[in-house]
């Protein structure tokens, strides 16, 4: 089978937000789509190991801001490299809040939903939500996946659908058999630099997600 058709697909990057009590939560989404303009419904998908799959499905409602072309990747990294439960994401993001539920101040635009059905796979919740608001705010073109992942060298957090683990060169595996490296336990990215990782600055962050330096685990190569 020959996965690669899948890549064909076209997808967006979008933030989902929604509440956990009177708090704000959301994560990355990629996989959204218009069902019906009468009434105005929308299809998301969020991974079952994401906080705000539960938090979604306990407040019955969600906003969608479709980051644009002009957005900052940092937005993107901290709703989908890190997670509600562990940190309140919120607290360093610019956004503004309507009708309780935050939204980004340089998105393309928002929507605001209610959740009307719902559907299960293996790994994710299909939310069907009925649109009850939206605005236009800083206009520009939406951002695509493939302009995510080649203009501003994006990569998909573990729970996104369309995540693949990084492939090592054989050269590389090879040479990474006779020792120990230092795996990220938030999207997996190997190091095996040629400074021995203990020896990296404090602040050195990862490559790929921006995860600190003690979110790495020394694993076998």
């Amino acid at each position: 089978m020959d996965r690669s058709v899948l890549h064909q697909l076209s997808y967006g990057v979008y933030a989902v937000t929604t509440l956990d009590g009177e708090r704000q939560v959301g994560c990355v989404a990629n996989s959204a789509m218009q069902i019906s303009s009468r009434p105005a419904t929308v299809a998301v998908s969020i991974n079952h190991d994401n906080f705000t799959n539960a938090c979604i499905a306990r407040t019955g409602r969600f906003a969608l801001s479709v980051f644009g072309e002009q957005s900052n990747v940092d937005e993107i990294r901290v709703l989908g490299y890190k997670s509600c439960s562990e940190v309140d994401k919120f607290a360093e993001l610019p956004h503004q809040t309507v009708d309780g539920l935050p939204v980004f101040d340089d998105a393309v635009g928002y929507g605001l939903f209610k959740v009307v059905n719902s559907m299960e796979s293996e790994t994710h919740t299909v939310f069907l939500g009925e649109m009850y608001d939206g605005a236009m705010l800083a206009g520009g073109e939406p951002m695509t996946y493939r302009y995510y992942r080649e203009v501003m060298k994006g990569t998909s957090p573990k729970n996104a659908p369309t995540y693949e683990a990084p492939k090592v060169p054989q050269e590389k595996e090879e040479a990474m058999s006779e020792k120990k490296v230092w795996k990220c336990s938030i999207c997996g990215y190997i190091y095996d630099g040629d400074t021995p990782f203990e020896q990296l600055p404090d602040d050195w962050t990862c490559p790929l997600c921006g995860a600190s330096k003690d979110q790495f685990e020394e694993v076998d190569a």
